[in-house]
């Protein structure tokens, strides 16, 4: 009874947390950590001691499945060597110069500060990226902390099983080099392997609580025979993550990625909020420990800011040196590196892995007290030192922030596309049986899906066109008839199972419909194209950065009508259209009706250009 009520009390602790952050500010894992901190010194509070287990098997692989299957595979590709100097190269660095410190200043033998070396290594996904997000990084810095943290735990708990046989015995240097590879190479192949045959059988499920079923399995499927093996556990389980992930569009209906999806952001959630509570929960004891070491707390403190200066001023040391040399920092030139660099270097928070870590030292590891303090002053230090402070860096040194107009223009080019293969297969399909009033109604539907994706651009993201009027009458259509189907409900006439059935269908309408759009009014640059040319026509248009300054359709003004929505300047002869959204669609008539292929945006804070033969934004 008293561990299920603790498990209550943790849970609503942390959705309690996490609604108060949204609302006042700050970071949710710093704010868990403090409290457990303040609630492990009260004395109604009742101890909380980890299993060292419970937190590597049960909390630790299904932290880092939930982060892989949110994981870009293309991203992590293209960022593949900033990944590997951070994820595997410092945390090498680190913990060879932490084990040296600590040995020198406890006199410990060396493979025991390497071992702490590896424990405080690793930087934690979830702080680093909720503060990254949350500021704006550019998308390529998330990618690379993402990328970082899925990575660099497998490299830290090999170099601490390492240090740890070491502490036993001796070890060599290849005898280090064949752990090393046996378990990251022995880590992927399990991964690969377990990823193949989940991804078979998932093809075979059609039912989302089977499939569900199975991605909870998946973690636990990976980490354990890799551990059994030798291999690394953790690399396996983020490599069964990304596979899937990746695949999920292709070996899963569109019912098990929207369940699994639901569940794991659930999961994720709870059980990253309560770690990091569980992490200020274990100071009262901690601290205890190291009083009663034969250090004392005066030293044992002492060394704990020693190695928490360590760990934030290399990191800054290296990633200033290796990423400049490596030319990996400055992305495609748009940034100055020293900026990118001071940030990379300044998101070192640590969490889950080094309190997990921190906790499986075993008990006849000389001063393990005082290195589990060392472990959770790094955690706490870098999460208060940094993750306060990041932010203020992030609008100090200006980078900027991801654009959510290009979200919306990317996102608005893409679904041309997609309509483009869907109509060409309607007409492949369609047989001479099927009414053409529902091949009408299909177009229509894809039309107005389009419409209002572009109705999200121009004129500060005026969202009242018709494709927009479309989606709010629909929502109060759907609550006019959710009502009805429950007042049929209270009068008990027809079966529960039709009438949840009913609410379903609706329940699902809805969740598309009110998705919720972006302001792309918050722009402070030009809104351009994230990428430039991709067709002959596009490469030999002009491009120009400045407003067009037109304020009127051409062909509206000359029917005597002003039912625009937005503007669009052909590129070939100057002439000022209305775009596809407007009734009349005068912009995209003169390109068929004058072969003119190209036109820009003629709305103000808007350069993008738009090619109709080859339906491309450039």
């Amino acid at each position: 009874m008293q561990t299920a009520f603790v498990l209550v009390v943790i849970a609503v602790t942390v959705v309690a947390v996490e609604v108060a952050v949204r609302r006042l500010g700050g970071s949710t894992p710093l704010v868990l950590v403090v409290l457990g901190v303040v609630a492990s010194f009260l004395p109604f509070v009742p101890p909380v001691v980890l299993d060292p287990e419970l937190v590597l098997v049960g909390l630790l692989p299904p932290l880092l499945y939930a982060s892989a299957l949110q994981t870009s595979l293309g991203d992590l590709k293209h960022n593949l060597r900033a990944i590997s100097l951070l994820s595997v190269g410092l945390v090498v660095v680190t913990a060879l110069v932490v084990g040296v410190v600590v040995s020198a200043l406890l006199g410990v033998p060396l493979a025991v500060g390497v071992a702490l070396g590896a424990v405080v290594a690793p930087p934690d996904a979830v702080a680093a990226t909720a503060v990254a997000r949350r500021v704006g990084l550019p998308r390529r810095l998330v990618t690379v902390l993402e990328g970082e943290s899925l990575v660099n735990d497998a490299t830290a708990l090999v170099l601490l099983r390492t240090a740890l046989v070491a502490v036993a015995g001796t070890v060599s240097a290849v005898e280090v080099a064949g752990s090393f590879l046996l378990a990251a190479g022995g880590g992927v192949l399990v991964g690969v392997v377990v990823a193949a045959a989940a991804g078979r059988l998932r093809r075979r499920l059609d039912d989302a609580v089977l499939d569900t079923t199975l991605s909870f399995a998946a973690p636990f499927v990976a980490y354990l025979p890799a551990e059994q093996v030798g291999a690394s556990g953790v690399l396996a389980v983020v490599v069964t993550g990304l596979l899937l992930g990746h695949r999920s569009a292709v070996q899963q209906t569109a019912r098990s990625r929207i369940a699994e999806r639901l569940t794991w952001r659930t999961v994720q959630f709870v059980l990253e909020g309560g770690v990091f509570l569980l992490i200020g929960l274990q100071a009262a004891d901690v601290v205890a420990g190291a009083v009663e070491s034969e250090l004392g707390l005066g030293r044992a403190l002492l060394v704990c800011g020693v190695v928490l200066a360590v760990v934030v001023l290399l990191r800054l040391g290296y990633v200033a040196v290796v990423l400049r040399l490596a030319r990996l920092a400055g992305g495609r030139g748009e940034v100055p590196p020293w900026r990118v660099v001071a940030v990379i270097g300044w998101a070192g928070m640590r969490g889950v892995v080094t309190l997990a870590a921190a906790v499986s030292l075993p008990t006849s590891t000389p001063l393990r007290e005082v290195l589990v303090l060392a472990a959770l002053t790094v955690v706490g230090g870098t999460l208060l030192l940094q993750g306060t402070t990041l932010p203020a860096l992030v609008r100090l040194v200006r980078l900027p922030a991801p654009d959510p107009g290009e979200d919306v223009l990317a996102h608005a080019a893409l679904l041309e596309r997609t309509r483009d293969a869907a109509e060409r297969r309607l007409e492949e399909v369609r047989g001479e049986g099927d009414p053409q009033e529902v091949v009408d109604a299909l177009h229509d539907r894809l039309r107005r899906r389009r419409d209002r994706a572009w109705e999200r651009l121009g004129r500060g993201g005026d969202l009242r066109g018709p494709g927009q009027a479309w989606v709010r009458l629909r929502l109060e259509m759907l609550d006019a008839e959710r009502a009805e189907v429950l007042r049929v409900r209270d009068e008990g006439r027809v079966p529960d199972d039709v009438l949840r059935a009913v609410l379903a269908e609706l329940d699902v309408e809805e969740s598309i419909l009110d998705a919720t759009d972006e302001d792309s009014s918050q722009r402070t640059r030009a809104l351009r194209s994230p990428r430039e040319g991709g067709c002959e026509h596009l490469d030999s248009a002009p491009v120009s950065d400045g407003d067009v300054g037109a304020d009127a359709c051409e062909g509206c003004v000359a029917l005597g009508e002003a039912r625009w929505e937005h503007l669009r300047q052909c590129l070939s002869c100057g002439y000022v259209g209305c775009c596809d959204s407007s009734p009349h669609r005068h912009a995209s008539a003169h390109a068929r009706g004058e072969e003119h292929p190209v036109v820009r945006s003629a709305e103000p804070g808007e350069a993008w250009r738009w090619c109709f033969v080859d339906r491309l934004v450039g």
